[in-house]
């Protein structure tokens, strides 16, 4: 019997990569977002991440729809990255941001993880900023520094029922997120080219690589998996 996998955002971007990529392992694969996936294979749930009760009814959904005992694989990609920062911070905006980049994690995880099976795993995906802070991102790297809060919160909650988190997080990667803004400004994303030591960005396919690895490697358990081809360190 496949694995089940539960990937956010994957409409787009690394989402997508990832949920294609599981598609090609034999993998039953659920898709959460907005909008559906390109990939006629993943079965897409649309739903606002953002809105607490219609996850719930998802989610119930999908409880009702799995075998006995699941191997799960629950691939936390979705994300809101909003330009904001100290000074002019819109609270509402922030509030967002942390119900779409670490709530709707929780939500999924506490209404999933009870039917999941040992094997099972949890994948976080976070950013280079999970630990680091740039300007002009304060909800974004707020969330992304709480998400790894969750992430070790979630191993020591799982400890002993043979079920590993992770974080994996990504540097500068190709996606409808990043690219508007290289092409909009060649100075930014010179900038951008010259942290990283391979000097282009990453592929969504090699995250996706990272992620299935992932989630077949306990021993990755409570790992923050830095993702980024090296960069510059200021």
């Amino acid at each position: 019997m496949p694995d089940t996998v539960i990937v956010t955002g994957a409409s787009a971007g690394i989402g997508l990569a990832i949920a294609t990529h599981f598609v090609e392992q034999g993998q039953r694969v659920i898709g959460l977002a907005r909008r559906p996936c390109p990939d006629p294979a993943v079965e897409s749930l649309r739903v606002d991440l953002c809105d607490a009760g219609a996850l719930d009814l998802v989610l119930t959904g999908i409880v009702e729809s799995l075998p006995p005992s699941p191997r799960l694989h629950l691939i936390h990609s979705a994300a809101h990255m909003p330009s904001d920062g100290a000074e002019d911070l819109d609270p509402e905006r922030l509030a967002q941001t942390l119900r779409l980049n670490v709530v709707a994690p929780a939500q999924i995880d506490a209404r999933l993880l009870p039917a999941a099976a040992p094997g099972s795993s949890v994948v976080f995906i976070g950013s280079t900023l999970c630990e680091k802070a740039v300007p002009g991102k304060l909800s974004y790297v707020t969330s992304k520094h709480a998400l790894l809060g969750l992430m070790r919160a979630t191993v020591q909650d799982l400890f002993g029922r043979s079920i590993h988190a992770l974080c994996v997080a990504p540097g500068f990667v190709d996606t409808d997120m990043l690219r508007p803004a290289l092409e909009r400004d060649p100075e930014f994303e010179r900038s951008v080219l010259d942290m990283v030591s391979f000097g282009r960005l990453l592929d969504p396919n090699e995250i996706a690589e990272i992620v299935a690895f992932a989630t077949r490697t306990p021993a990755l358990n409570g790992a923050v998996i830095h993702a980024n081809l090296g960069q510059r360190e200021a």
